[in-house]
């Protein structure tokens, strides 16, 4: 993997996110879970490049996320959507998602990625915010969260870039 700053990165980020999908990992290399994302964005914020992402608290990453500081997006392209569903739709509590998918973990810094990973970012979180109701001005938002189960969302500033060559 070789080492880019986040402005030389040529991909389109809501694409990449969006349509591709990602996936968000905390943990160290002896404890950790991923979950695929598909929401998320990156940015300046109070002088800083970040990135920030949205975990509803009943997902077992959601744990991972509150006790470490350190966090990862990986991105890997088509070829790999399979295995991102699986990493979206089962649970870390009771399924080991990296044997299911043989993804290959690697250290990054404090966290994780995964060997397959097109591009990782990784990131030292920085801010918190729950999402609530009273916040949402359009309504239509409502219909994303039927069970009230509101996500949080974390702000990572980018400590490092990584592509795969």
């Amino acid at each position: 993997m070789k080492e880019i700053g986040i402005r030389e990165l040529k991909e389109n980020f809501i694409s990449m996110i969006s349509d591709q999908w990602a996936l968000l990992t905390a943990g160290k290399p002896a404890d950790y879970n991923m979950m695929t994302v598909s929401w998320g964005g990156i940015g300046e914020l109070w002088g800083k490049d970040v990135c920030f992402v949205f975990v509803r608290p009943q997902r077992y990453t959601f744990e991972y996320m509150e006790k470490n500081e350190y966090f990862t997006l990986s991105f890997y392209g088509g070829e790999y959507k399979k295995e991102l569903g699986i990493c979206g739709s089962k649970s870390g509590r009771d399924t080991d998602k990296t044997a299911l998918t043989g993804f290959e973990p690697v250290e990054i810094g404090d966290s994780v990625s995964f060997k397959q990973a097109k591009i990782t970012v990784l990131m030292r979180k920085i801010a918190y915010q729950d999402m609530k109701p009273d916040g949402f001005i359009a309504p239509e938002i409502m219909n994303n969260y039927a069970a009230s189960d509101f996500h949080r969302t974390y702000v990572g500033e980018i400590v490092k870039v990584l592509v795969n060559d």
